[in-house]
């Protein structure tokens, strides 16, 4: 997902073409309106703004495929509940044949070491004690991938994120 360069030079064609975007929560109306689910209302919410439905069932997850702009997108939400997010994602790379998760992937999760609202984003990194991210990293091998983290702060009272 990196831009061309300064220069204005093209990227260099992809083997698969496609950037997978992952939003973490879990899955069921239990778990529908809670804050760990953020990552799934983020690409729900980009799957809306752009047209691209996430209502097909691939990978152990909820799926859906477009294009914004001149770039191939396909959105994912596991269904495997949050730890055990890694093995849809893996599916997912596979199956759509994205052999370099530096360059085409991204994971969007909550943080709640992140006030309300603040965003941050990475190219790399740890998970940062978060279960989801864990299980990705674990299941992918790498951490050299993009990952998008959403603040949904500390809960009043110790309250939970679920």
């Amino acid at each position: 997902m990196q831009p061309a360069s300064a220069e204005g030079a093209r990227r260099e064609p992809k083997a698969s073409g496609v950037n997978l975007i992952v939003g973490l929560g879990n899955p069921g109306r239990r778990y529908a309106g809670t804050r760990h689910n953020v990552g799934f209302r983020i690409v729900e919410a980009l799957g809306a703004r752009h047209r691209i439905a996430v209502n097909e069932s691939r990978f152990e997850g909820r799926f859906g495929a477009g294009r914004i702009g001149d770039v191939e997108i396909a959105i994912l939400e596991p269904q495997t509940y949050m730890n055990a997010s890694g093995e849809c994602v893996a599916q997912a790379l596979r199956g759509l044949g994205i052999d370099e998760p530096a360059r085409d992937l991204l994971v969007v999760y909550d943080d709640v070491d992140l006030p309300l609202g603040r965003l941050r984003i990475r190219a790399s990194g740890s998970d940062g004690g978060h279960q989801g991210m864990r299980d990705v990293i674990a299941q992918l091998g790498r951490e050299d991938f993009a990952r998008l983290r959403f603040g949904v702060g500390r809960s009043e009272r110790g309250a939970g994120t679920t």
